[in-house]
């Protein structure tokens, strides 16, 4: 698996909401915990749904827990 360029905040955002385990946030959003132990490491990026599920979790906007951190982003040419 190939490290991707989205980044993410969920570590820190699991840490905030009383210490939630891996296990505990990919149960409620429906997933492995091995899929969110490879979100948090930036191994694997989620679906946007997931994305979006795993920011409702902790009350966030998809933005306060994803970015891109690519290079050219292939806007206007």
């Amino acid at each position: 698996m190939k490290p991707t360029s989205v980044e993410n905040r969920i570590r820190e955002l699991r840490f905030h909401a009383g210490e939630m385990t891996q296990q505990e946030l990919a149960t409620r959003v429906g997933v492995s915990r091995q899929t969110i132990v490879a979100i948090e490491k930036a191994k694997y990026s989620p679906t946007l749904e997931l994305a979006f599920q795993i920011a409702g979790v902790f009350g966030k906007e998809i933005g306060e827990v994803f970015s891109y951190a690519g290079g050219d982003e292939g806007g206007e040419g």
